[in-house]
């Protein structure tokens, strides 16, 4: 049973956060008003009964004071006047008695009329016969009461003691009476601390958009994994122009470009000069594919205004490494290259068969026979070979369109290889060897296009766990010293505008864990050597 009980614990749903809020303020609120209440009640039943002690005694003063009572004493009257004027004293008073009693303890006067003359009853009387004032509480033949007790004075000498009771019930009545106003603040208090409960409970709720604070939490869990997760570089900024949100992306290309500074808290100035979030702030328009500088590093900018309830409160920049988007362009450019190059093989074909159809119509056998052996020889050549030494279809289509084009532009391309790539399983692999391939061959048109013999030499092997891909060309070459300058991003022997080429050879290969050699000659031409781990096993498994 303890178990079940357990278990239930466990699942049970948690409170939701309005319920406890009000719970908490109603229970803080009742606990400090119940205690106040306590200690002012308390203060208005002590003050009350002083002040009831204090009134006894100035009545029994004032009794004791009078003509008649010290008369009635010194003569030894029982009854008569001083029974008339207690009794007058006690009407307007309104106390429970009034006794005057002599040095004997024997009443002179009292409300039964029938015990004057006897002895008073109570016991508390004593230390009043002994000259002091004081309030005592004892049963007397009225029931329980306050006793004020007032010794009376004939000059220097007493003569006897006044006391004046009020009965207890009335004194608790008293009491009761001074609290009533203290019970119904109280209530009040708790009334009103519920309201406000209420009200604060539910303007929480509102602040909060009506969530608690598990789904906060969850959206905040998601929203870190979304940013986390996002390529692109994510900057927020406030009102201030400082910067609140980063995500890892934005960190490593703030590292990337040599600021190592956490840049939470910091203006937005100093990480990105060149933002215009400052100017979305002022005008709240978004600006929108901007080409800017991170010290060397250049990026695409997108700036959007941020706002919260129908209020600007900041603005967001998102930026990508720009030689990505390069990459990426150059990828699609190259599907788009082995697309128009499968149209042009198709036609190409269609002009073929229309050929040995016609050949086969006018029985020119000998003819035809050459025909298809230069067909085969072209394939042997060129398709053959390709589709030999890669069996990815992509990077296939994508290196016979590229040896197309060379051969349209009258380049003499040689192929070698001994042994074939693996098939590649790797989509990230295959797209940095697009960008190799595609950059290399280019880089190589570029470097003989004005010579008068064209001429590119390229190598494609695997051995020992690496994929070999060499690009020779017989252009002009230059020396070390414009080796090492056309290795710098965005800076190239061949004009302003220029230098991506071999930085995105060299960004493919160092992701993929590869390395580029190139081997500069001047006046003979240049050699790029791109070499990639990628491992073969036994099982035909490629990793």
């Amino acid at each position: 049973m303890f178990k079940r009980f357990r278990q239930l614990l466990l699942t049970r749903k948690p409170y939701r956060l309005q319920t406890l809020i009000i719970l908490l303020v109603s229970a803080v609120t009742a606990v400090a008003l119940i205690l106040t209440g306590i200690l002012v009640a308390n203060d208005y039943a002590t003050t009350t009964q002083r002040n009831l002690e204090n009134r006894a005694q100035a009545i029994a003063l004032a009794v004791g004071q009078a003509p008649t009572v010290q008369s009635s004493l010194r003569q030894g009257n029982y009854g008569g006047e001083v029974q008339s004027y207690t009794l007058a004293v006690k009407a307007e008073t309104d106390v429970e008695y009034i006794v005057v009693m002599d040095m004997n303890s024997i009443r002179l006067s009292h409300t039964n009329e029938e015990i004057i003359g006897e002895k008073f009853v109570g016991g508390d009387e004593g230390p009043a016969l002994q000259g002091e004032t004081y309030t005592s509480v004892a049963v007397g033949t009225l029931g329980e009461s306050m006793r004020a007790f007032v010794p009376i004075w004939d000059g220097e000498e007493q003569i006897g003691v006044v006391a004046v009771g009020i009965a207890t019930e009335k004194i608790n009545e008293a009491i009761i009476g001074s609290q009533k106003m203290v019970f119904f603040g109280l209530g009040i208090g708790l009334v009103v601390g519920l309201l406000g409960a209420l009200l604060l409970a539910q303007k929480v709720k509102n602040s909060m958009h009506g969530l608690e604070p598990v789904e906060i939490a969850q959206l905040l869990e998601e929203r870190e994994a979304m940013l986390a997760s996002v390529r692109e570089g994510i900057v927020a900024i406030d009102e201030q122009g400082r910067i609140v949100v980063v995500n890892h992306a934005a960190r490593d290309m703030f590292n990337k470009a040599g600021m190592k500074e956490e840049p939470v808290g910091k203006s937005i100035q100093y990480f990105l000069p060149e933002s215009k979030l400052q100017d979305v702030l002022v005008h709240q328009k978004p600006v929108l594919d901007q080409a800017q500088k991170l010290n060397q590093l250049e990026i695409l900018v997108n700036h959007v205004p941020v706002t919260a309830g129908g209020k600007l409160v900041g603005a967001l920049a998102t930026f990508r490494d720009k030689t990505e988007l390069t990459s990426m362009l150059d990828q699609l450019s190259g599907a788009k290259d082995y697309a128009q190059s499968l149209r042009m093989h198709t036609h190409e074909f269609m002009n073929k068969l229309h050929v040995i159809s016609a050949m086969v119509h006018t029985q020119s056998y000998s003819d035809l026979s050459t025909y298809i052996k230069q067909i085969a020889n072209y394939y042997q050549q060129d398709v053959g070979w390709v589709s030999s030494h890669i069996r990815d279809p992509i990077l296939a289509g994508y290196l016979l369109n590229k040896l197309n084009l060379l051969e349209e532009n009258n380049v003499l391309v040689t192929l070698e290889g001994r042994f074939a790539w693996p098939n590649i399983k790797s989509a990230e692999l295959i797209d940095a060897l697009t960008t190799i391939i595609g950059n290399t061959l280019d880089n190589a048109y570029e470097a003989i296009a004005e010579q008068e013999e064209k001429k590119i030499k390229i190598t494609l092997t695997y051995a020992k766990g690496l994929l070999e891909w060499t690009v020779r060309d017989n252009g002009p070459g230059f020396d070390q010293e414009a080796l090492e300058y056309s290795m710098k991003k965005g800076t190239s022997t061949k004009g302003t505008d220029r230098g991506f080429g071999m930085h995105l050879i060299q960004q493919a290969a160092e992701e993929s864990g590869g390395t580029v050699h190139i081997v500069p000659r001047k006046g003979v031409g240049v050699a790029v050597q791109v070499y990639i781990p990628y491992h073969k096993d036994d099982s035909g498994l490629n990793h």
